[in-house]
């Protein structure tokens, strides 16, 4: 039987508790700086593509974009997220994360279903209330404003219920008899695909936020920052971020395993490029730092800079990269592919193993 036959039940197996995987997290940066690859929006995008296949053939497990409106970085994620369905055959793709906002819940129902189907099941979309964008009221312009006695955090988690239970198959708009085949009552939107409402992440800023979401059944994507700080290190707060979804997760008595990702910034030192990139980063962004981001008190994570035996020692004794199944390794996108493409594989081949990781095969 042809593999196209076989449907999303036999695309991406399960993840357990103990099984680690990989991937990179591109902003998708494009503009005319100094040293830029990615001049313009259609490079960035063809980039992503061919970093993508390129990641695929080194055994990276997923490759995941930030959206942002209104600047020069990846905002409409499935076209980009199709293109690479269709160019690969074993690799998640997805987005770290979609703000919820912006969204016309029904509209992204069809486009993330029809991308699923084009992947055979390996669409992970990663959604949230969203981060600072440059606009103000940005999603006001895209026609999407807070009820009355709404905040935009509420008008996310409207849209993403109702996101969710469109991708469920749950009726959304009267059958017209006449042209419904004599149909009646509520129609889903159309296409389904099966197994998606399992491949829903919410990119939790808190322990709250990771609560909530573990109550609702959506997978937990944690980033570099979490929007409280309680003077601990930032790994061993992100661990307790991850904890109490866990434990959320199990009194709440779902039937399919969490996923659960961490997001960090590593870049290996092996030749005197990347010196000339990241050298002076090792000791500027190699501790914690807290700040304010939303008028709320912010812990950052550090970032991992240096040489690769190093590197594969700090990851280890990263109390949250330990605790989560998945690790998105941020990629600086605007240096191209061929550079991104040597830095995961020295990734994959010289640090990634010291977490339990160990390369997938088509």
């Amino acid at each position: 039987m042809p593999s196209w036959q076989h449907g999303n039940a036999a695309a991406c197996p399960a993840v357990g508790p103990d099984m680690k995987r990989i991937g990179f997290l591109s902003f998708g940066h494009w503009g005319p700086g100094q040293g830029s690859r990615t001049r313009t929006a259609g490079e960035a995008l063809l980039q992503g593509i061919e970093l993508a296949v390129a990641a695929e053939e080194l055994g990276i497990d997923g490759a995941f974009f930030r959206v942002h409106h209104f600047a020069r970085q990846q905002a409409s994620p499935f076209p980009l997220l199709a293109a690479i369905a269709a160019r690969t055959s074993r690799i998640e793709m997805g987005t770290g994360v979609i703000d919820m906002r912006y969204e016309n819940p029904l509209y992204m129902a069809e486009e993330a279903a029809a991308t699923d189907l084009i992947s055979a099941g390996r669409l992970q979309l990663g959604i949230s209330r969203g981060s600072p964008e440059p606009a103000r009221n940005g999603a006001a312009a895209f026609g999407f404003s807070p009820e009355t006695g709404e905040t935009d955090a509420d008008m996310a988690r409207r849209h993403t219920e109702q996101f969710r239970q469109a991708i469920g198959g749950g009726g959304v708009a009267e059958a017209d008899p006449r042209y419904a085949g004599g149909a009646t009552g509520l129609l889903p939107v159309q296409p389904q695909s099966p197994g998606l409402t399992e491949r829903i992440w919410w990119g939790a800023g808190s322990r709250k936020t990771a609560v909530w979401a573990a109550g609702l059944g959506m997978n937990l994507m944690s980033s570099t920052l979490l929007t409280e700080d309680t003077g601990v290190p930032f790994d061993q707060l992100q661990a307790e971020q991850i904890q109490l979804f866990r434990d959320a997760w199990a009194a709440a008595g779902h039937s399919h395993q969490p996923r659960v990702s961490v997001s960090r910034s590593v870049l290996p030192i092996v030749d005197e490029e990347d010196n000339r990139y990241f050298a002076g980063s090792a000791l500027r962004d190699s501790r914690d730092q807290v700040g304010i981001i939303d008028g709320l008190t912010a812990r950052f994570g550090k970032s991992y800079v240096g040489a690769p035996d190093v590197l594969a020692e700090q990851l280890a004794a990263d109390a949250a990269v330990q605790a989560a199944d998945t690790l998105l390794l941020t990629v600086p996108n605007q240096l191209g592919v061929d550079f991104n493409a040597k830095m995961l594989g020295n990734i994959a081949r010289h640090v990634a193993p010291a977490i339990g990781w160990s390369r997938s095969v088509s």
